[in-house]
């Protein structure tokens, strides 16, 4: 009898999915240097809307990314880059796609078979089930409760949820995800948690410590109540 094809993150603690704000660069650099330092972190992106916004945005963010990649590479962290294809094949490096923001047939085709693809898949089953089939390495859901960094957005239910982790592909949650929250998802069998203002808003002196504390928080994943 065929048994159902089970991931390791039914198994594994999801890892700590780290993503930029809009610090200026030498604090941004500073704090993810200390972030990196833990061994927390086990994929980070590269997002920064107020640098491509500037009028040589594109030009400053290559910039950034080069140094931000090699100090990723020092700590074997993964990188993806947000929303730019053609980036992240010059760098080298993963991306991750808004729904509006690219093909993941033409990322497959740009990037290396171990650069990884995410798609956003908001609340929506049908949506991660089209990203599994497209091929992207990971399903992005959310936002799974109320975040600084996106206000507005819409919250997703728990059963949507359980029903992306049902699909077969990697899921990534995202949206005002702490360490204090983060235990009403535990035993899900999700991969990366995506995490911004609850780290990077910090100041540096704090973030090693709420690195420790998102330790803590994972270490209990799939303990029993």
């Amino acid at each position: 009898m065929l048994r159902p094809r089970i991931r390791m993150s039914q198994y594994l603690a999801p890892k700590l999915y780290l993503l930029t704000n809009d610090d200026g660069f030498e604090l941004l650099y500073s704090k993810l240097k200390i972030a990196l330092g833990t061994g927390m972190i086990g994929l980070l992106q590269i997002r920064r809307k107020k640098i491509l916004a500037q009028e040589d945005g594109q030009a400053k963010l290559y910039e950034e990314a080069v140094k931000i990649v090699a100090l990723a590479k020092q700590y074997n962290v993964a990188v993806v880059i947000n929303d730019d294809i053609k980036l992240a094949a010059r760098l080298g490096v993963g991306v991750h796609l808004g729904q509006q923001d690219g093909n993941i047939a033409e990322a497959k085709q740009q990037l290396l078979p171990n650069q990884i693809i995410g798609r956003t898949c908001h609340g929506e089953v049908e949506l991660v089930k089209d990203a599994k089939n497209d091929g992207a390495d990971y399903a992005a859901m959310g936002a799974v409760f109320t975040s600084t960094t996106k206000p507005n957005a819409a919250t997703i239910t728990r059963q949507q949820l359980i029903e992306g982790c049902q699909q077969e592909i990697d899921i990534c949650v995202i949206g005002g995800l702490t360490a204090e929250n983060i235990n009403q998802l535990s035993g899900l069998p999700l991969t990366y948690i995506a995490v911004v203002g609850d780290i990077m808003d910090l100041p540096g002196d704090k973030i090693a410590m709420r690195c420790q504390q998102w330790q803590q928080a994972l270490t209990l994943w799939n303990t029993p109540a």
